[in-house]
């Protein structure tokens, strides 16, 4: 098998070769196209593929990754910035909103484009880590921070190389208490988490944090469960986002929570849609959101019942919609 590089490398571009391969018939979904024609580019690497069942046009992984011609109407309140990134923005790819904390966008790359994806408009050309000097230069200089948060991008698809020397880095910083990786990589191709990074997550000096992504329950294979486990004594937890056609009945939001913890993930956040231009048609309303989440909250224990919350541009901290 292809190392994770190479998978990602080798991951499906084109909506017409994939529906072939999917065994589905363009008839079946009228509204598929390319991602050339909604300025976001189609990529599902193979093992995303292989979860997704063949024949089914309602798959809730193929809804996530086929570009369709929704992503092009307009629609009031949705734009290309929704959770005021830009404003937060302090240059050489640091956003600071919350106290404490820094947000380091280390690329501007991922292992699987999300069709929702809050940044999928982000310029990361002037936003993302250009300079490590630079950005370790002012992180050190600022104590305020305790916590800094590698994002992008996903920063799992960067090079052990140059992942675990940025992380020495920031280790370094005595101010630091926290550190905090958010990933959807391990996810999209579970032989990210190899040998190597697990040996490396087993020897760290400091708290390290993985935030996963995983929307349904069919994202968390075997393979996945099986490498996540061995990450050492990093704190492992979930935040999902509510999509329609995907993951909004309390059945599959249930059997998610479940699936996680068995794999010793715990529910973290369950996010309403970031209204970002081109996602408006994967939006659950949130009197729907809060009604589901009743009906979770019946079936769980609390430690397993994710935090519905919204991120607002300029917020002091994201909302809480219920627990």
């Amino acid at each position: 098998m292809a190392n994770w590089q190479q998978q990602i490398r080798d991951s499906a571009a084109d909506t017409a070769d994939l529906l072939e391969q999917l065994e589905l018939h363009p008839g079946a979904l009228p509204q598929a196209a390319q991602g050339s024609d909604t300025g976001f580019a189609l990529k599902a690497p193979a093992a995303w593929l292989r979860r997704i069942q063949k024949g089914d046009p309602a798959d809730p992984l193929l809804r996530q990754i086929l570009p369709s011609t929704e992503e092009n109407e307009h629609r009031e309140g949705f734009s290309k910035d929704p959770v005021g990134d830009l404003a937060a923005a302090t240059g050489g790819g640091i956003i600071r909103k919350y106290r404490r904390r820094a947000l380091l966008v280390v690329t501007g790359a991922c292992a699987m484009h999300c069709r929702y994806c809050f940044r999928r408009h982000f310029p990361y050309r002037d936003n993302q880590l250009a300079s490590m000097d630079t950005a370790i230069a002012a992180l050190q200089a600022d104590r305020r921070i305790e916590e800094v948060i590698l994002s992008g991008g996903d920063p799992l698809v960067l090079p052990n190389r140059k992942l675990f020397e940025l992380c020495r880095r920031l280790e370094a910083i005595g101010h630091l208490r926290r550190l905090r990786i958010h990933t959807r990589t391990p996810v999209a191709v579970p032989g990210r988490i190899d040998r190597q990074f697990i040996k490396w997550s087993q020897q760290r000096p400091k708290p390290y944090t993985m935030v996963l992504h995983i929307n349904h329950p069919r994202e968390m294979d075997a393979q996945l469960g099986a490498r996540i486990k061995r990450l050492g004594h990093w704190t492992l937890l979930n935040q999902a986002v509510l999509l329609k056609g995907v993951n909004d009945d309390a059945r599959t939001l249930v059997d998610l929570s479940l699936r996680c913890f068995d794999a010793g993930i715990l529910p973290y956040y369950l996010h309403l849609l970031d209204p970002v231009a081109g996602a408006a048609h994967f939006e659950v309303c949130e009197d729907t959101a809060r009604r589901l989440m009743r009906t979770v909250s019946a079936e769980l224990p609390g430690y397993l019942v994710p935090k519905l919350v919204r991120e607002t541009a300029g917020g002091a901290a994201k909302r809480i919609i219920a627990y």
